[in-house]
């Protein structure tokens, strides 16, 4: 069922007339707030009229809602510049290698290979799984502290080749003295598209998709 965005309103007064209007009107027009002011006025008792601290109290809060009104349609047009600007700089990056945070990546040629931040030296677990969440390749290797990366030959555990694809890693870190760090894992790869459908624009390497504001570098070729 549609909803109309404006709806309409009734009152009888206490002389037998009867007042219309739209709440959308009146939230978009700050005529509509004085045309109330006067009509309240008009219409209050001679023998019991509004104080100067309640009139006074009203126009302020009148003042305030035209403000808050200008504020709303200012901080409307900023956000749709900023969407336009941050879709424009998203189309720029097609063509560009990014480096991004991020575990899963996909095999070139065969191979894969992840950037890893390892805060101190010491010896990791790492297990390669497939799209479907299926352990392909596990071993235990060493690690140095900093950055460094991490390549796999497409080898799987029982010696077969895995097929193209992607694969997503997982690393299991301690350093030398066996307490539990975290390594950081980074991926690579040349945008093919942009998928703009989220609430922020995604950078596409083949069916991977990379939030923009997890890109932490961008190589565009010479050539």
């Amino acid at each position: 069922m549609a909803v109309s965005g404006t709806s309409s309103t009734s009152s009888t007064s206490s002389t037998g007339s009867t007042v219309t209007g739209t709440t959308t009107g009146i939230a978009n027009n700050f005529d509509q707030f004085l045309t109330l002011l006067t009509t309240q006025l008009k219409n209050q008792s001679p023998l019991d009229p509004m104080d100067t601290n309640q009139f006074t109290a009203q126009l302020v809060q009148f003042a305030g809602v035209e403000q808050q009104l200008k504020t709303n349609e200012t901080l409307g047009s900023l956000l749709s510049l900023s969407s336009a600007s941050t879709a424009t700089n998203a189309v720029g990056f097609i063509g560009a290698t990014i480096t991004a945070d991020g575990a899963t990546t996909r095999t070139v040629n065969g191979q894969a290979e992840w950037k890893v931040n390892m805060p101190e030296a010491g010896t990791a677990t790492v297990t390669i799984k497939n799209a479907q969440g299926s352990i392909v390749y596990s071993t235990t290797t060493t690690l140095v502290a900093g950055d460094q990366s991490y390549k796999w030959d497409g080898t799987t555990s029982v010696g077969s080749k895995a097929p193209d694809g992607q694969y997503t890693v997982t690393i299991d870190a301690k350093n030398v003295a066996g307490e539990s760090v975290t390594a950081k894992t980074q991926i690579s790869g040349i945008v093919d598209g942009v998928d703009f459908t989220g609430s922020i624009p995604s950078l596409k390497i083949g069916d991977i998709s990379v939030p923009i504001d997890q890109v932490k570098s961008v190589v565009r070729s010479s050539t």
